[in-house]
């Protein structure tokens, strides 16, 4: 998949909303790690066991996953040949321990989830190892009863350490040392214990001076009738640590003769971990499985864009069955962009196993590759225009896509010409086709629309726009081709319907007449004109509206998006479409796509005879003995 696509339709968002949901760091990874698959089977095992999980989270939504945590770096070192400390042992315990509450909470589930409660019959019964970790270790540290030796040893220096407190305090009861000492307590430093001594009486008490207080008035001296106690309970300590290690050594071994069924085990643990943050996040969202095919086929009902949450308006569309193209055509913000990426990121989830936000009997095209060109796309390293960037991005697209490719378009053919930018439009949306994609773009060319009427495969659609409240609802009609409501809203608002009719056939070269068609009354057209267009309205001169522009017979014209150079022969007829000779060929061009190269009068004498131009020289040459005289038979073939 397209990493920048994922990136601009919020799939990396969506992930880490989801890894939330997971409770240990191993299963946040995987799933911030998840990308769209295209195999289809592999979809739907995927969605089906999450189907079982949302449903047990909705039973229940205690999942006994506790203490994975910490498991993989247990692994690790056991992989290396390292001894396990004490509080690697107790979690580890508290793995197994949650192990065996998941079996348990499986139990009765398989009526209800069958797949996911199979998962617990892989996890091998492990309760032997953790009776043997309960035992040898105890509150973070080894037991004392973990060995005999380990045993006596710790109970020789708990009898020293009391011969030596005992020691110290008479020490502190003595009189002998009353004066000397800054208070009557036995304090421990590194490890050993000391008296607190005045900084006056340094000699007076013999001993190793241990630390002194920040102020330097306190030495803290262990005394030397105390030492040999002391370096006894140190050689102790030694011996506990000898006794320990073998200890650890020995549980360590039995850990790894384990070692596959844990590491089995917290590979279970963690595919619970992660199919369970997927099923919290679906319930969240409201989610479903939506129906897998390879067919092209795409039926979304009241599906909602899952990072807009209650802002998202419901979208409904379906395409396929040989209709694989949807051209979104209508005025900015009306939630075209949206509709499209809804469709991607919608179409990348499920492709993750992951479910959507859509009703019952939503379908859903796998696909081998998501494309598309959304967003303002502007380089500043490349010094790219947003036109170049777009195109640029386009023409990989063209080079990419398969008939396994989802393309999605944002305002194709937009910042340039109109006229080339609708023919750039037209031609990529049909050499896309061709290709074999399933193909949304949104475009705000109205002459896209007619092209999706005219050519097989391809749908018209449009964003709903409420004239009453003079706003878009963002709903998607499919079907119908979005139409400019700059004359309705015009009317809506006030503006006299005469303007609005003749503004009608300047735009479209047709009558049609708005009167009567507001809600409300229009101010009189004197009222809307002010200063000294109402001046001559008074006298009688109606101001006059610019028509667009008239060609006349003989105008050399430059036709877009070609370049080519024609002569026009006559019109407009009612659609605004001339007649015009292009290298010896009459052709119907609408007026849009004319602009004025050379007038005719710059070119031609005053009443040239144009059909040496667009007649051919037997016509004219019929024409000339016709004038003459009566020929039986004779006729002149006029093209229309």
């Amino acid at each position: 998949m397209n990493e920048q696509t994922l990136k601009i339709l919020g799939y990396d968002s969506i992930k880490g909303i989801i890894s939330e949901y997971a409770l240990t760091d191993s299963g946040k990874q995987k799933i911030l790690a998840t990308e769209p698959i295209s195999e289809v089977k592999r979809i739907r095992a995927l969605l089906g066991e999450l189907d079982e999980a949302t449903v047990i989270i909705n039973k229940s939504a205690s999942v006994p996953l506790s203490g994975l945590d910490g498991m993989e770096q247990i692994l690790k070192l056991l992989k290396g040949g390292n001894i396990l400390r004490p509080e690697q042992f107790a979690k580890l315990l508290l793995f197994l321990e949650s192990c065996s509450k998941m079996k348990a909470f499986m139990r009765d589930k398989e009526y209800m989830a069958p797949i996911v409660s199979s998962y617990v019959y892989s996890l091998e019964d492990l309760s032997d190892l953790a009776g043997e970790i309960y035992r040898f270790i105890r509150n973070g540290m080894v037991a004392d009863t973990a060995s005999k030796e380990l045993g006596r040893v710790r109970k020789q220096i708990t009898i020293s350490k009391e011969r030596l407190k005992e020691k110290l305090q008479n020490m502190l009861k003595s009189s002998k040392y009353k004066n000397m000492l800054q208070d009557y307590t036995v304090s421990e430093r590194n490890g050993r214990y000391v008296l607190s001594v005045k900084k006056e009486y340094k000699g007076k008490i013999r001993g190793a001076i241990l630390d002194i207080s920040a102020s330097g008035s306190t030495l803290f001296i262990e005394p030397e009738e105390a030492a040999a106690l002391q370096d006894a309970i140190t050689l102790l300590r030694v011996q506990e640590g000898v006794e320990e290690e073998k200890v650890l050594a020995m549980l360590t071994e039995t850990v790894l003769g384990n070692e596959a069924k844990i590491i089995l085990a917290t590979e279970i643990m963690i595919h619970y971990d992660v199919l369970f943050a997927k099923a919290k996040y679906s319930v969240s969202i409201n989610g479903r499985s939506a129906e897998i095919n390879h067919s092209h086929r795409i039926k979304l009902v009241e599906a909602r864009h899952p990072l807009l949450g209650d802002k998202a308006v419901p979208l409904n569309l379906e395409m396929g069955g040989g209709k694989h193209a949807l051209v979104i055509t209508g005025p900015n913000t009306g939630g075209k962009t949206v509709s499209i990426k809804t469709v991607g990121l919608l179409t990348a989830m499920a492709q993750s196993g992951f479910h959507i936000s859509v009703r019952e009997g939503s379908i859903i095209a796998v696909y081998d590759k998501i494309l598309a060109d959304i967003g303002d796309g502007q380089s500043l390293e490349q010094n790219l225009s947003t036109f170049s960037s777009h195109i640029v991005n386009i023409i990989s697209i063209l080079e990419e896509t398969n008939d396994s490719t989802l393309v999605l378009l944002d305002e194709l053919g937009s910042g340039t010409d109109p006229a080339e930018g609708m023919g750039l439009a037209a031609v990529i949306l049909e050499q896309l086709y061709k290709k074999g994609a399933s193909l949304l773009a949104t475009t705000h060319y109205n002459e896209i629309k007619q092209f999706a009427e005219e050519h097989e495969g391809f749908i018209n659609g449009s964003m709903e726009f409420d004239l009453k409240s003079l706003k878009p609802t963002y709903k998607l009609l499919i079907g119908k081709g979005g139409e400019s409501q700059a004359f309705a809203i015009a009317l809506k608002l006030g503006m006299h319907p005469e303007l609005i009719s003749k503004a009608h056939r300047i735009t479209y070269q047709e009558d049609k007449d708005y009167k009567g068609l507001s809600d409300s009354p229009a101010r009189s057209l004197d009222k809307q004109l002010a200063g000294r267009h109402a001046d001559r309205l008074k006298k009688g001169k109606e101001p006059r509206i610019t028509e667009s522009i008239q060609f006349e017979m003989g105008d050399n014209v430059k036709i877009s998006p070609q370049g080519e150079i024609g002569i026009v022969e006559k019109g407009p007829d009612i659609r605004g479409n001339f007649s015009v000779l292009v290298k010896g060929e009459k052709h119907s061009i609408n007026h849009k796509r004319l602009k004025l190269y050379i007038p005719a009068q710059e070119l031609y004498p005053e009443n040239y005879d144009f059909s040496i131009v667009f007649d051919s020289k037997e016509n004219r040459k019929m024409s000339k003995l016709m004038e003459k005289s009566h020929m039986e038979g004779a006729s002149i073939e006029l093209e229309d």
